[in-house]
């Protein structure tokens, strides 16, 4: 039996990166899971692996910054599933740019998909959660909920909101069993860590002086993220809500620090 048997999951963003992973060890421990994302294509690779291993999973297309498609996905992983008692919201985009760049477009479109989709996704879920005695809401912030950032002005902003936003959300539903936390990852290897060091001259050097500043040196693996939300959306983490978990390596843990260079931690477990 694994942790999450039984369990419904509806997963944003679960194509790529954090939420396909995410999506996977979910399917792993039990859960039936609803691949979340506008990329079909990936979207639908990941359900197939799933499916491989034996676990049920299905695709559903949805922009998640439109509230309409949001509540037509959860509906629609309802319907096929029976019920849904967790949700995940792992979707998120990042502009790089100074904030007098912006458009109100740019702006709009970020603060769309990472942040009011939240929004969007607990309004349409909550009716669903309220047929449980538990249920579980994990949003994915990160180290930039708590510092800032150069260049991602509307990132940071989004990441801020997300981690009041779950701590409000906690407060709010707790009479209803729905147990709600955030976690905030650092520098992890997904495509919008590759999109935003692909906009610097030289990426890889980029990356390397970013992990001096790490004291594990290593970069973050969606799997340990994929592990944490596998916690918090299970018993195992019962009593726990309303609160942040930092998987960053130590990077926020000091002022200064610099690596001298490879640590174990950057090996292969």
């Amino acid at each position: 039996m694994g942790r999450m048997e039984g369990q419904v999951a509806w997963v944003s963003g679960g194509a790529s990166g954090m939420g396909e992973a995410t999506a996977e060890r979910f399917a792993a421990e039990g859960a039936r899971v609803a691949v979340v994302d506008m990329q079909e294509e990936r979207g639908r690779q990941v359900v197939n692996r799933i499916a491989e291993q034996g676990g049920d999973a299905i695709f559903m297309k949805c922009d998640v910054a439109r509230e309409e498609q949001v509540r037509g996905s959860i509906e629609a992983t309802a319907g096929r599933f029976g019920k849904v008692q967790t949700v995940v919201n792992c979707a998120g985009i990042v502009h790089v740019g100074r904030l007098d760049e912006y458009s109100e477009a740019d702006w709009d479109r970020l603060m769309g998909v990472n942040l009011k989709s939240i929004f969007f996704s607990l309004k349409h879920a909550i009716a669903h959660f309220r047929e449980h005695r538990r249920s579980y809401m994990v949003n994915i912030g990160s180290v930039g909920s708590f510092v800032g950032q150069a260049d991602t002005p509307a990132y940071i902003t989004s990441k801020h909101a997300v981690l009041g936003l779950s701590r409000s959300i906690a407060l709010d539903y707790a009479v209803d069993g729905l147990r709600c936390n955030c976690i905030c990852p650092g520098i992890t290897d997904t495509p919008m860590l590759r999109y935003h060091l692909n906009t610097t001259p030289d990426p890889a050097a980029t990356l390397a002086r970013r992990l001096q500043r790490v004291p594990t040196g290593a970069v973050i693996r969606p799997a340990d993220v994929a592990q944490a939300a596998v916690y918090f959306c299970s018993e195992a983490s019962a009593g726990i809500t309303g609160t942040s978990l930092v998987i960053d390596g130590g990077y926020i843990a000091a002022a200064e620090w610099e690596t001298s260079g490879l640590t174990r931690f950057a090996e292969a477990p």
